[in-house]
C-alpha cells in the first residue's frame, strides 16, 4: 500500500541555523534531525541545522542532498505495519568539508551557532579503548596538530573553528555527542581537549570556560539504506528521492541539561533533559546494544541475515529475554519511572518490525568497538558474581567462529568488517588454542583466561559449535 508523503509546513528560508552537526548520516537524519523538524514545524525558527560532512566517502550523499535543497524524505515504520512518511526539512545548509573547510571553520566560529552535535561513530573519538587514553600518534591527528588551517580530522576541524570563535569574540558553545558511547559527553571532551591541548594551550584554556560537554542517550534503530531500499522507499511513497531514510517508530534522547549558551526546546517534541543519564544510559547499553550483540553472531552464523526474521524464530526470542531477565537485570536499576518489564517487552517487538528489518550484517560490524561498552561492564559483574555463563560463554564462542570461520553454518560465504583490529588480534582468532581468543582486544577490560567458571563453559561452547552447529548448541541452553 502507498505511503503519503507528509510536507513540513513551515518556511525555511525565516530559519537560521543555530546548531552544526557533524556526521551527517542516516542515524542523525531519524534522530535529532527528526526532532527539530518537529520543533521548527511548532514555530521555533533559530535552531536550524547546519550539516556537516568531512570524509571524502561522503561525496555521493553530499551531493545527493543539495540537489534536493537538502531535504530527504523519512518513513517512520510501525510496529503494527503501518509507515508513515515525512519529508525533512530541519537540514537548513550543508558543507562538506573536503570541498570547503573555510566555510566549516566560518560556519563553528558563527556567534548564531550555539551547539556543535556529533555523530562520529563510537570509534570516531580516538581512544585507546584500554587506557581511555586519546591517540596522538595516529597519523592524521599528527597531521592536524602541525596544519591548523588544513585539517583531515573532526578534532582539527572544530579546533580550528573554536580558535576563530575565541579571536571573532563570538561567545561559549556547547558540543554535544549523539553518539551510542556512555558518557558519551565526557567521552566527546576527553578527546577533544586532549587534542587541543596539545595543538594550542591558550585555546585549551578558553575552551576549559566557554564550551560545555552534555551526556546524551539516544535510541533509534536505524537501517543502512540500500539502492533497492531507495527503489522501494520511493515506489512506496512515489518520492524521487535520492537520499531517503527508514527507522523504527520508537525514539528516545535523554539529554543533560548542561548547556552553556542555550538550547532548543526539545523536550516540547519528545525529548527528555535530566541532571544525570546514567541510568538510562545503562539501561540502553546493557539491554538494546547488548542483546543486538548476542543475537548478531548467532544469527547470522545459521543462516539469518535479518533481525526480524531472526527475532521470530522463537529460540532466539527465548534466548534474548533469558539474557536481558537472568543476566543483566539484576545489574540495570530502571530510570525514573520506567517500566522494566515493559521495556524489555517493546525492545523484542522493536527487533522483530518486519518494516524496519535491520540487516544483521549491520549488527555484526565493528565488534571490537561494541563489545568492550555493552557485554564487558556487566560480564565483570558476572564473573564476580559467578553467574550462569552459558549465553555469554555461547555468544564468545560464536563470535570467535564468525571472525576465524568467514562461512555460516550453510556454507554461505561472507566478509568481516572490523575496522579496529589490533595488529596482534588476527593471529589469536586464527589460533587453535580458543582459549587464545578470549586475550583478543575488546576482552582486556577483564582477564578472561583466568575467569574459571567462564573459561570452561566458553569452551565447552567452542566445541559443541564447532561439532553441533549454532542451533544445536542454542537449544541445548534453552533446555
Amino acid at each position: 500500500m502507498n505511503t503519503q508523503v507528509i510536507p513540513f509546513h513551515y518556511n525555511r528560508s525565516q530559519v537560521s541555523a543555530g546548531i552544526v552537526h557533524i556526521g551527517v548520516g542516516n542515524f542523525h537524519r531519524a534522530h535529532e534531525a527528526f526532532f527539530t523538524d518537529k520543533l521548527l514545524a511548532a514555530g521555533e525558527r533559530t535552531w536550524g541545522i547546519c550539516g556537516v560532512m568531512l570524509l571524502p566517502g561522503d561525496e555521493r550523499l553530499y551531493h545527493a542532498l543539495r540537489k534536493q535543497d537538502n531535504t530527504y524524505t523519512l518513513t517512520v515504520c510501525g510496529r503494527d505495519g503501518k509507515d508513515v512518511t515525512y519529508r525533512i526539512g530541519s537540514l537548513v545548509e550543508l558543507i562538506w568539508g573536503v570541498e570547503n573547510p573555510q566555510s566549516v571553520f566560518d560556519r563553528i566560529a558563527d556567534p548564531a551557532v550555539k551547539i556543535i552535535t556529533l555523530t562520529i561513530t563510537e570509534g570516531g573519538y580516538n581512544l585507546d579503548k584500554h587506557s581511555g587514553e586519546f591517540i596522538l600518534d595516529n597519523e592524521d591527528v599528527l597531521h592536524d596538530l602541525k596544519n591548523q588551517h588544513l585539517p583531515k580530522t573532526v578534532f582539527g576541524f572544530v579546533a580550528e573553528g573554536l580558535r576563530r570563535r575565541k579571536e571573532a569574540g563570538a561567545g561559549a558553545l556547547t558540543v554535544l555527542s549523539c553518539d551510542n558511547l556512555q558518557h558519551n559527553g565526557n567521552t566527546a571532551k576527553q578527546a577533544f581537549s586532549s587534542f587541543i591541548a596539545v595543538q594550542d594551550a591558550a585555546l585549551a584554556g578558553w575552551i576549559s570556560q566557554n564550551v560545555s560537554f552534555p551526556n546524551s542517550m539516544v535510541d533509534r534503530i536505524t537501517p543502512a539504506v540500500t539502492p533497492a531500499d531507495i527503489e522501494r522507499l520511493n515506489l512506496k511513497n512515489g518520492s524521487d528521492d535520492a537520499a531517503p531514510v527508514y527507522c523504527e517508530d520508537f525514539i528516545q534522547w535523554v539529554v543533560e541539561d548542561k548547556f552553556i549558551a542555550g538550547r532548543p526546546a526539545w523536550e516540547q517534541v519528545g525529548a527528555e533533559f535530566t541532571d544525570d543519564v546514567t541510568a538510562y544510559e545503562n539501561m540502553k547499553l546493557s539491554l538494546l546494544n547488548a542483546s543486538h550483540t548476542m543475537l548478531a553472531y548467532p544469527a547470522f552464523l545459521s543462516g539469518y541475515r535479518k533481525v526480524d526474521d531472526a527475532v521470530r524464530d522463537p529460540r532466539f526470542a527465548r534466548y534474548l529475554r533469558a539474557f536481558m531477565d537472568k543476566d543483566i537485570t539484576p545489574y540495570v536499576p530502571a530510570p525514573g519511572n520506567t517500566d522494566l518489564e515493559l521495556y524489555k517487552q517493546t525492545l523484542v517487538e522493536r527487533f522483530a518490525n518486519r518494516s524496519v528489518s535491520d540487516q544483521l550484517s549491520r549488527l555484526c560490524a565493528d565488534g571490537v568497538s561494541k563489545i568492550p561498552v555493552y557485554l564487558m561492564p556487566n560480564l565483570i559483574k558476572m564473573i564476580r558474581d559467578k553467574a550462569d555463563f552459558s549465553r555469554v560463554a555461547f555468544l564468545f564462542a560464536a563470535y570467535r567462529r564468525y571472525l576465524q570461520c568467514k562461512t555460516d553454518d550453510n556454507g554461505a560465504l561472507y566478509e568481516i568488517n572490523e575496522p579496529q583490529l589490533t595488529a596482534q588480534d588476527p593471529d589469536l582468532i586464527a589460533s587453535d588454542e580458543p582459549v587464545d581468543f578470549l586475550g583478543l582486544s575488546p576482552f582486556l577490560s577483564a582477564d578472561l583466561k583466568v575467569a574459571g567458571a567462564f573459561v570452561e563453559k566458553y569452551l565447552q561452547m567452542t566445541d559443541a559449535i564447532k561439532a553441533k552447529g549454532i542451533i544445536s548448541v542454542l537449544e541445548s541452553i534453552l533446555l
